[in-house]
């Protein structure tokens, strides 16, 4: 009977230690949302192939509609790293505080690659930018980095965007239908809804984001400055990890197809027309952010009156903790 007491505490303090172990793996909470977040998706996905998972960290991954509901969850101490915008991050810093580095790239803009445009019918007398005077044009959200981006394209051809035009939200997955309809003279696409409209034809393009600023960062990967400086090796271990996967991504594309089939249900049929072609945006093979694209953005935001005080990006980087880390 002593001899079972003895073996029945060994294995009770057995289990005891293995829970505190566990527990003492450290667990960074990460938003995500769709699309354009391939490496994230490669770590969701495949943690087998990424083995510092489940030992040196361990991820909480929590879904959002966009990049603004996450720097607000970063702000509310829900999150320690998350995808983030140019303005997003920007207008986080500047309204309410947030203080935060830039670790890593996800996609951006540049000669070559996609850039979002806007379209109307291929029969509109709309050509240029004057013939957009008294015009309805859609947008995808109210104060999104695209939607400024409009503005300043417009405001580059003596359009004013108070007066000239009226600007409606569409979402990118209705533009579409919105132009065909009517409801708006010329909308913004992006991929895959590009790819769909231009495989019906009927649109042509107008103008595209492109002309405003390129190179151009689209989203980045954003973690809390308290919680990297708290957890440098932490943070380190994550961004070699996202580093390793977009290289992933990069080199294996009908894998990385393959996992965004998992993560979005789209056919891999529909990615395999322009993911990671050069009807895509562009990825760093090793995630590495442009920091001078983002400082530019910066600059024209500030200048236009979009944000109320100039920013230096430096102050959003820290050397050691920067895709890429080998």
């Amino acid at each position: 009977m002593r001899l079972l007491i003895k073996r029945a505490i060994l294995a009770l303090l057995a289990t005891a230690a293995l829970a505190a172990q566990g527990q003492t793996v450290p667990t960074i909470r990460v938003g995500w949302t769709i699309p354009a977040e391939e490496a994230k998706y490669m770590l969701m996905r495949r943690p087998q192939e990424f083995p510092s998972q489940g030992k040196a960290y361990k991820i909480e991954w929590v879904q959002f509609q966009g990049t603004a509901p996450m720097v607000q969850a970063m702000l509310a101490g829900a999150l320690d790293c998350a995808t983030m915008a140019p303005l997003s991050l920007a207008q986080g810093h500047i309204e309410n505080g947030l203080n935060a580095y830039i670790v890593a790239q996800h996609v951006g803009e540049r000669p070559g690659s996609f850039s979002v445009y806007w379209a109307v019918k291929a029969d509109s007398p709309i050509k240029t930018a004057q013939d957009l005077k008294g015009k309805t044009l859609g947008t995808n959200a109210y104060g999104t980095g695209v939607y400024y981006h409009m503005l300043l394209w417009l405001q580059r051809h003596g359009l004013d965007p108070e007066k000239d035009v009226k600007i409606v939200e569409t979402g990118f997955p209705p533009s579409e239908d919105a132009i065909r309809s009517g409801r708006v003279d010329a909308g913004p696409l992006v991929q895959p809804f590009a790819m769909r409209a231009e495989d019906k034809g009927g649109l042509r393009k107008l103008f595209a984001l492109s002309e405003v600023q390129s190179p151009m960062v689209q989203i980045f990967e954003g973690c809390k400055k308290e919680f990297v400086d708290a957890n440098p090796q932490l943070a380190r271990q994550y961004v070699k990890d996202l580093t390793a996967a977009m290289k992933r991504v990069v080199a294996n594309p009908a894998e990385a197809r393959k996992v965004v089939s998992e993560v979005t249900k789209a056919p891999e049929a529909v990615l395999e027309k322009y993911l990671l072609t050069d009807k895509d945006f562009y990825r760093d093979a090793g995630a590495k952010p442009d920091l001078a694209s983002i400082q530019e953005t910066f600059n024209l935001y500030y200048k236009a009156g979009f944000l109320k005080r100039p920013l230096d990006v430096n102050q959003f980087r820290r050397t050691d903790v920067i895709a890429p880390i080998e």
